[in-house]
């Protein structure tokens, strides 16, 4: 039996599924109703009222469209589709009324409010509102809340939409906020006055419909309307999330999530948020020297001819950092091979086995999650390591999935199995019957914490043959936005990071700040920040940040991802490919390529996958030779979430972060 049903609205007849809400067909129809507590990736609560419409041959009154699903519409009197409308003078006076009643207590402070110019309330009382208010009382007030250094609140303006209080219950899986209080005592507010303890809390700023919840950072520094807004991608993590960076001038003034409901929704972290502070401190702008033991500055040409003397003739090691993009990967490999050297991009010593796609991107896609059944991680606490992928394997388990855990025992805002933390647990529930989970759309996640270790291959054995054994996909969660997309163009030394280094007498260091590199090399220093590879080298060459250049990312399930400049590099800074050609040529060994376009369609010849633009490729599974296993616990990788590369350790907003972090941890109990 079918689940379709029809509804007329407005005149537009529809088939949706009768499951959906009247809202929800409207907006399949292309009919807008306006909404306050509404919101899709968030639970119902038909609180605000603004969304009334009037149900022909319903009851008397307005009906809220949010709350009321189609299956439930009386059809007509000879089975016509049953019909709704939204702008019949029913439905006129509803909305003017409900606005008039929003506009009671709320302050008209739009000239110095930062949602001024992006304000839902502004809009809707613009478009569905009446130009004048029937009270004569005085307004209340309320106190304001203090959630932390990163949302600024002037609760006065609160609609009680509760739309921050189901996310954060909800999707970031953490009860500090509530609503206590009833009729004109009611307030949103956080229990015991908490802070919010979340790595995901930046999302409530783009939630909140009104001016109560706005970015702290950001307070009072630009208006929307002076923004240059640039589509991006994210490199704080692998995840790879969907950003929009807003610009003035030349600097970043903040960054907002961008909806793709394969990777990260509507949703990013708070390093992504609030990390472009970083942006603008401890920047290398001109070129440096070593000379006896202190660095000056020196121009590009001495720069250049200092780093090609090195390089000839010598063994040169080629080192690929974390936020390196495809191109700039791609140009230091044919470089530094040219020259006979090797180039190495696993820096953390992960055990990822080169050419054999399936074992280090895995099979899975991210929004495979959502369906799964049954979820196992390996090694990983995807809380830090990718906060919105955890917020995802949150909604699985609140839609019924099992999450089991072999790792760390950690805090994952949700329930789960923990079936041990060493590699013993790992061989016993690989060599258990999985048959079970055959078709119930399991998922393996395996994190950098069991790949990193001496037996990482064998533990990445095991993880492929517990796959097998259960009909699982694979899912490698990588911490580096560049790892994947430098193992897809084969930036990689056969042994690793040993063996790539050993009897190095130079390396060129392309932005890899979280390597400690032994006295000894010479080291040619490629990056943004004056941070510990800059400390180490003898040459540094400033290059431009992720959001200075275009550039081609990875995701850690294989998708390519373009990532556009939204502004340029300060001072004498180049983009990172450029640098590495204007080197070949004083090598000896010119690239031949002499713009970003001839260097991608290089690229893309070699690599024809990285051409196809947010498509993850199908990798032929490949089952890795069984090992033996360790007998460590596992350990996860990340420590620090907010200072994990040189952008978020410039941030004042990561640093503060950080130290609040660490007194939550370290706070005394009382006793009992």
């Amino acid at each position: 039996m079918s689940n379709l049903k029809k509804i007329n609205i407005d005149g537009i007849e529809v088939e949706v599924d009768g499951a959906m809400t009247i809202i929800q067909a409207a907006e399949a129809a292309g009919v807008e109703i306006p909404r306050f507590c509404y919101h899709e990736r968030l639970s119902i609560a038909g609180n605000c009222r603004m969304c009334l419409v009037e149900v022909v041959g319903g009851p008397p009154k307005p009906a809220a469209s949010c709350a009321m699903q189609v299956r439930d519409l009386r059809p007509g009197p000879n089975g016509e589709a049953p019909v709704v409308k939204t702008t019949s003078p029913m439905v006129k006076k509803a909305r003017e009324g409900v606005m008039e009643f929003l506009l009671i207590n709320h302050p008209l402070d739009c000239p110095i409010c930062d949602q001024g110019g992006e304000c839902d309330l502004q809009d809707q009382a613009m478009a569905y509102g009446v130009d004048f208010s029937r009270y004569r009382e005085p307004k209340r007030a309320s106190d304001e809340l203090n959630l932390g250094p990163l949302v600024k609140t002037a609760m006065t303006r609160c609609i009680s939409c509760t739309r921050c209080v189901r996310f954060t219950s909800e999707v970031a899986g953490i009860t500090q906020m509530g609503q206590t209080g009833r009729g004109e005592d009611s307030e949103i507010t956080s229990y015991l006055n908490m802070t919010l303890d979340s790595n995901l809390q930046g999302n409530i700023i783009d939630l909140c419909p009104v001016g109560a919840l706005t970015s702290k950072p950001y307070a009072f520094t630009a208006r929307p309307w002076e923004l240059t807004k640039t589509e991006s991608i994210d490199v704080m993590d692998a995840l790879g999330s969907n950003i929009r960076i807003d610009t003035k001038g030349r600097e970043v003034m903040r960054i907002l999530p961008r909806n793709h409901d394969g990777v990260n929704e509507e949703w990013i972290s708070d390093k992504t948020r609030f990390i472009w502070d970083g942006l603008r401190r401890q920047r290398l702008d001109v070129p440096y020297v070593r000379e006896n033991g202190r660095l000056r500055k020196a121009t590009w040409g001495e720069a250049l001819e200092k780093a090609a003397a090195a390089m000839k003739g010598r063994k040169t090691v080629g080192l690929v950092g974390d936020l390196a993009s495809v191109e700039a990967t791609y140009s230091l490999k044919q470089l530094i091979e040219s020259l006979g050297g090797k180039v190495e991009a696993r820096t953390d010593g992960a055990r990822l086995p080169i050419g054999n796609r399936s074992a280090y991107v895995g099979n899975a896609r991210i929004e495979d999650i959502d369906a799964a059944k049954s979820v196992l991680i390996i090694g990983s606490n995807p809380r830090v390591e990718a906060p919105v992928l955890n917020a995802r394997i949150r909604k699985a388990w609140t839609l019924g999935a099992n999450v089991a855990l072999i790792g760390e025992a950690v805090d994952l805002t949700y329930d789960y199995a923990h079936l041990g933390a060493d590699r013993a647990a790992l061989e016993a529930h690989a060599g258990s019957d999985l048959s079970a989970l055959q078709d119930k759309g399991a998922v393996v996640i395996i994190g950098q914490g069991a790949l990193n270790e001496a037996d990482g291959a064998a533990v990445l054995a095991q993880a492929m043959k517990i796959c097998e054994a259960s009909g699982a996909k694979l899912l490698v969660l990588h911490t580096a936005a560049s790892r994947v997309g430098a193992m897809d163009v084969g930036a990689v030394t056969e042994g690793g990071l040993v063996a790539a280094t050993e009897g190095a007498e130079v390396i060129y260091n392309l932005g890899a700040d979280e390597v400690e590199i032994a006295p000894g090399p010479f080291v040619i220093y490629q990056g943004s920040h004056g941070d510990r590879g800059a400390n180490r080298a003898d040459i540094i060459l400033p290059g431009a940040a992720w959001t200075e250049e275009n550039g081609l990312f990875v995701n850690t399930e294989g998708r390519p991802q373009l990532a556009l400049r939204a502004g340029f590099a300060p001072g004498e800074a180049k983009e990172n490919w450029a640098i590495l050609r204007a080197l070949s040529a004083e090598v000896g060994a010119q690239l031949p390529w002499d713009s970003l376009a001839a260097l991608r369609s290089a690229l893309v010849a070699a690599h024809p996958h990285l051409g196809r633009i947010d498509e993850p490729a199908e990798n032929e599974w490949q089952a890795l030779e069984i090992l033996p296993l360790g007998k460590a616990s596992f350990r996860n990788v990340i420590k620090d979430f907010y200072l994990t590369n040189p952008v978020a350790r410039a941030s004042q907003v990561m640093a503060e972060l950080s130290a609040m972090a660490k007194a939550r941890q370290s706070a005394p109990l009382a006793a009992e």
